[in-house]
């Protein structure tokens, strides 16, 4: 990749937003659309317009595999039509998740024809994308997460495959496709850009550890990497991962992304008591950098509840410490938008954690209510971060400030 490219960021607002597009099936075996419950398929140009005041013109959209593809190799690219046409009509960037936790019925990772439906996917989204808007950039995530799956799926009994002990399985299952799936975009349309996007942790030690207590949490903390060394070659070279597959680093970091390796007991983010094992996101934002030296997006962040304001304060200021390191981050996604569901138990329990909450309605899609105090500390947020991004190597016009 050229100087020229990697020094030019591709997204229109560096303050993005994510619509939760999850079609996964659940711990209970149903699939859950949540693009449809959270009203979003059927509100989405409302959507798009309550983004004006925030400065938010960039956001990430999912195409719903599962819905695309209900018969192999066979595409139903109406509402992604749909989505597009919002997209150009108000003039919002859609940053686009193939495959965002869901599956099509007859397929999981450990499926011997996974990777290759996958690849045909790719090739299928470009052709159709292309044949709408033939100009243009085009940002691509092939898989959400896929640390986070691999666990979910693979160990945790959460999703299909509902494995135990076969995380490794399910993310060489899930890289596989991922790089085969890269191979076969960059086939399709050279020019796109791949946004990878996989949990920011920190897993620690307990305190006063013994030795072998040490090694396991370094152990743990260690394979966050294993999906990117994985994408550039660095582990498991059989599967074809190259260093140019990795383009943007989208880093997802929540509130309970930093525990305790023995208890699983998560360390408060607010720190206090005082924790010396948390680690400030600026840091953990600076390790990946160093590791990868690509351009970062913190591609998803957003807390529950009464504390939404606090958090996206602190995420501000430790996103300004890390542009005044040096690091080049080139945004910060609010990641849902609106208010979710539980993915469990979606009928009676959603999490309170959007810029919009959720008021339900009997008789059609959820009433939006914007959440005030969060809405008012992210304007606070967009101007602690306004003089580092100033001051940012980067062209002014890539950044649209509210």
């Amino acid at each position: 990749m050229s100087v020229s490219t990697f020094a030019t960021s591709p997204f229109q607002s560096f303050w993005m937003g994510g619509y939760e597009c999850t079609d996964q099936l659940n711990a209970f075996g149903h699939r859950v659309d949540f693009l449809a419950t959270t009203g979003h398929l059927q509100l989405i140009n409302e959507d798009y317009q309550q983004l004006a005041p925030f400065g938010i013109r960039t956001v990430r959209e999912g195409i719903r595999w599962s819905q695309v593809e209900k018969t192999p190799y066979t595409y139903d690219w109406s509402t992604v039509q749909h989505l597009l046409e919002a997209g150009r009509h108000q003039d919002v960037q859609q940053v686009w998740d193939l495959c965002h936790f869901g599956y099509p019925d007859d397929l999981t990772p450990l499926h011997p024809l996974f990777a290759r439906r996958f690849a045909h996917l790719c090739r299928a989204f470009v052709a159709f994308y292309r044949s709408v808007r033939p100009e243009g950039e085009l940002i691509v995530t092939p898989i959400n997460e896929v640390s986070f799956m691999s666990w979910l799926g693979g160990d945790a009994r959460g999703t299909s495959p509902y494995c135990v002990g076969q995380g490794w399985e399910v993310k060489y299952g899930l890289m596989r496709a991922y790089i085969e799936g890269v191979a076969a975009l960059r086939e399709a349309d050279p020019t796109i850009r791949i946004l990878t996007t996989e949990p920011l942790v920190n897993v620690v030690p307990p305190l006063n550890a013994t030795r072998q207590e040490l090694r396991r949490a370094r152990e743990i903390h260690e394979s966050q990497y294993q999906a990117m060394d994985m994408l550039t070659g660095r582990m498991c070279p059989e599967l074809g991962g190259r260093p140019e597959y990795l383009d943007v680093l989208g880093l997802n970091f929540y509130y309970d992304n930093q525990w305790d390796s023995h208890t699983n007991q998560r360390l408060g983010w607010v720190n206090e008591p005082y924790d010396p094992r948390w680690r400030p996101l600026h840091y953990l934002l600076g390790q990946a950098y160093a590791r990868y030296g690509r351009p970062l997006v913190l591609s998803e962040t957003s807390h529950p509840g009464l504390d939404r304001p606090h958090w996206i304060r602190m995420v501000a200021e430790e996103c300004a410490e890390a542009l005044r390191q040096g690091v080049p981050l080139w945004g910060v996604c609010i990641y849902p938008l609106l208010d979710r569901p539980d993915w469990d138990f979606p009928e009676r329990e959603w999490h309170r954690s959007g810029l919009w909450d959720a008021e339900l309605c009997p008789d059609g899609p959820p009433r939006r209510i914007l959440h005030e105090p969060y809405a008012a500390a992210l304007l606070e947020s967009q101007q602690i971060l306004a003089p580092e991004l100033q001051m940012a190597d980067l062209p002014k016009s890539e950044f649209t400030m509210a």
